[in-house]
């Protein structure tokens, strides 16, 4: 199955990244960001023009907050769509997140073609400086880098796949060269 990891945007970007469990290596093989776009259009996107069979799917926290007009959380009106399992990222900070990032990012195999913009704005991602303190702030600088990394911390909080096992799965014989 493929796994999503999102944040969530209108004015902002909405940015996916779409990942795979290959053994101990987690294959990043595409990402997906749009901006102005409504969660009825992505998740159309998601079912009709993408050619992946879904397991999870990793949200943010604040996914859960229902909307004045609709009393409809962005989890449920996703769920609605289409778009399920959900699973809401744990509340962490964000220093834990990238920590999380930290440990997942050697364990990436990522295609680089369907990744550019994401791994793009992995690189760029950086903290702020304070010029009147003359130090980094805590919180990361917010630009068009913030979506795609935030998208991957939500990834590397989150991402534990459920591997099935086939009972009826033969053990291969082992060889041995003499």
């Amino acid at each position: 199955p493929v796994y999503t990891a999102w944040d969530l945007g209108l004015d902002d970007a909405t940015a996916i990244w779409f990942v795979q469990a290959a053994g101990s290596e987690i294959r990043v093989i595409e990402y997906y960001e749009t901006n102005n776009t409504s969660l009825t259009e992505v998740s159309r996107v998601l079912r009709n023009d993408k050619p992946y069979a879904y397991g999870e799917h990793y949200l943010p926290h604040d996914a859960e907050i229902r909307e004045m007009m609709t009393a409809k959380s962005r989890k449920e009106s996703l769920e609605a769509l289409g778009i399920r399992p959900i699973t809401i990222a744990a509340r962490q900070s964000v220093e834990e997140g990238i920590n999380a990032v930290r440990q997942v990012l050697p364990k990436c195999v990522i295609d680089e073609g369907k990744c550019a913009r994401g791994v793009e704005a992995l690189k760029q991602y950086r903290r702020e400086w304070d010029e009147k303190r003359k130090t980094f702030k805590t919180q990361p600088y917010h630009d068009w880098t913030s979506h795609g990394a935030d998208a991957f911390r939500y990834l590397a909080m989150s991402f534990a796949p459920r591997v099935a096992i086939d009972p009826n799965r033969r053990r291969r014989a082992k060889i041995h060269i003499v």
